[in-house]
């Protein structure tokens, strides 16, 4: 063998070795998510209701960040962003379980990405990605384990020798569930739980916290046994290792809610010390105060990873080598939950948070079958219905105003709405400013009601992703402008409702009979409009015209239209479900006639919301 040719092996050889042991250098990582349980749930944050000494120590060991938050308040839409590395409302999957469809050759999920750069995936537990047209578990090497013959306890255990891992480990012992039915046997004393300032402190209430403080603690002990299994397989010193909840929790106005309770949310990043130059400080048992979103957290994990990071993610890596410039704000967005309907958009940055009430005619503690299920929530909702709530206690049950902006340095509970103080409105206008330019950059898909959307897509033959970005189905800046109008509530915008009316966009003209509902009494002139409404093309539009004409006081007109709408089928059966719920009075003949005819008392999660309405009458 000539020198030449030895060389060359030689090098081949040596870039074998090289290429392996670049292999070999990848970090494991073990992502562990806990449901329903924000900071407030967790010792070393300061929870006062729970002891979490396997999270606490982690903590020690790690990095704590200071500023995380959820974007969405609720699993399924936050496992959206998770998967795709997108915002729910940029690609159509923000309502609850809604399963609306996505380009998935064009938005691929991160463990895809992940497997590409050598790392065996796993997630043998919820996925719940809310997204149509791809089986949630095929993106995984490991996921739903079903009939294996072999199954792993922990997802790392499936990988193949020496192959670096991505574990998921979701945790579900803090879910909301388990704040359900009686709470006997407990460990925590009910006398002893911190409740939230907008809870009333009833006895049923502070038991209730105590049987989630239990959960959570059971739930510390799930992450204990899951890093104890890594120990035990060699590989703590190998792997980073991420602890956060999937949003916030869990009692009544924090889950689901965009309020701090809701979205503010643990993260703790530990990082053996042979990975010390991916130290987002500089020693372990540090804080860490940079602003965090969900959204960052994929795109995070494929720097990390060493991943293709494609151009569809629209988080920041938030540390390692990759890390990228802090953002300065946070969005959030909530919709529908299940049955009830709701729309708000969040901004906000570590200290204060503005919140836009996009349906301030619907009060936020609307009943919703599934929350009303612990026992906290219908004795609070007793408790308002015989007057015994003050203005902080009982707002959650009242109708909203448009806009609401708070300090949550001083106000964690976010009950002092400071929209009107001189003193903020620079930093109002600054997130109300960052808020539209999110919302154009994001294409922000919920300035149409939930079905109307769905319709407009299905009517192209496209996902709602792809109508979003078509400015002549889906002009984004002319809703935007439309629904500040509607919001304002000025009566100098009346004129301009009316002419509105007429407009050949359906989405036009529900602003424009939103801005009048808005107006009540300052819209008497424009009962004509109204009146014709009745019989617009857009069923979403009627509802609101009969809604509107009842509180003016002319009501046959209108009460006859709900009622062919109830009867004879409607292009938005939830919408008008609501609307009804939110009427009261005028219309119990209207739903107590529908009930009598077989209409359904039951929903997915139980009573049904014309059922419930029926249950308060004693029907």
């Amino acid at each position: 063998m000539n020198l030449r040719k030895r060389i060359t092996i030689g090098l081949l050889f040596l870039g074998s070795i090289l290429g392996v042991a670049k292999a070999a250098q990848k970090p494991n990582i073990l992502w562990i998510t806990s449901e329903d349980n924000g900071v407030s749930w967790i010792s070393c944050y300061g929870g006062k209701n729970t002891k979490t000494p396997a999270i606490d120590q982690l903590a020690q060991e790690g990095f704590r960040y200071l500023y995380c938050f959820d974007n969405a308040a609720v699993c399924a839409p936050t496992r959206s962003c998770w998967i795709t590395g997108m915002y729910g409302i940029s690609n159509g999957t923000q309502p609850m379980r809604s399963r609306n469809e996505i380009p998935h050759d064009k938005i691929p999920y991160y463990p895809d990405l992940l497997k590409k750069a050598g790392y065996h995936t796993s997630n043998p537990g919820k996925t719940d990605y809310n997204i149509g047209g791809r089986d949630d578990y095929e993106a995984w090497d490991l996921g739903k384990q079903g009939g294996r013959k072999k199954r792993v306890a922990y997802g790392w255990q499936a990988r193949k020798k020496g192959q670096p891992f991505f574990c998921v480990y979701n945790t579900t012992t803090s879910h909301e569930s388990k704040a359900h039915g009686a709470a006997n046997q407990l460990k925590n004393d009910p006398k002893k739980m911190s409740l939230f300032s907008y809870h009333p402190d009833l006895p049923v209430i502070r038991k209730n916290y105590a049987k989630y403080a239990d959960a959570v603690e059971r739930m510390d002990g799930d992450v204990a046994k899951c890093i104890a299994a890594l120990k035990k397989d060699g590989l703590y010193e190998d792997t980073i290792i991420i602890y956060n909840s999937d949003h916030g929790g869990v009692m009544a106005r924090s889950k689901r809610f965009l309020y701090s309770s809701g979205v503010h949310c643990p993260l703790i990043v530990r990082i053996p010390e042979k990975y010390k130059d991916l130290y987002p400080a500089d020693k372990p048992g540090s804080t860490v105060e940079r602003l965090v979103s969900f959204v960052d957290m994929p795109k995070t994990w494929l720097s990390l990873a060493g991943a293709e990071i494609p151009s569809s993610f629209q988080g920041r890596v938030f540390f390692g080598k990759g890390a990228e410039a802090e953002p300065k704000h946070h969005l959030g967005f909530r919709e529908r939950a299940d049955e009830r309907l709701d729309h708000v958009r969040l901004m906000r940055d570590k200290r204060f948070a503005y919140h836009k009430n996009y349906m301030p005619y619907a009060p936020a503690g609307q009943h919703l079958a599934y929350l009303w299920k612990a026992p906290a929530t219908p004795a609070w909702e007793k408790h308002h219905r015989a007057g015994k709530t003050d203005e902080v206690t009982g707002r959650f049950f009242r109708p909203r105003v448009s806009e609401e902006f708070y300090d949550n340095e001083s106000d964690f509970d976010n009950v002092k709405n400071l929209i009107n103080e001189p003193r903020h409105q620079a930093k109002i206008a600054e997130l109300k400013a960052a808020l539209r330019k999110k919302q154009l950059e994001l294409f922000d898909s919920g300035l149409l009601p939930e079905a109307m959307r769905m319709r407009r897509a299905a009517a192209n033959g496209i996902t709602i992703y792809e109508m979003v970005r078509n400015k002549a189905l889906y002009p984004l800046e002319v809703y935007l402008d439309a629904s500040d109008k509607a919001l304002a509530r000025d009566a100098k915008n009346l004129e301009g409702f009316v002419k509105a009316m007429s407009h050949q966009d359906e989405g036009i003209r529900w602003w424009a009979i939103v801005g009048l509902h808005l107006l009540e009494k300052d819209a008497a002139s424009a009962n004509s409009t109204l009146k014709r409404a009745l019989k617009d093309d857009c069923h979403e539009v009627r509802m609101m015209a009969a809604w509107s004409l009842v509180k003016l006081g002319d009501s046959d007109d209108a009460l006859a239209c709900l009622e062919d709408l109830l009867f004879n089928a409607t292009k938005n059966e939830m919408m008008l479900h609501n609307i009804l719920d939110w009427m009261g009075e005028p219309v119990l003949p209207l739903v107590k006639k529908h009930l009598a005819k077989g209409g359904s008392k039951k929903g997915k999660y139980g009573i049904s919301i014309l059922g419930r309405v029926g249950e308060l009458q004693g029907w």
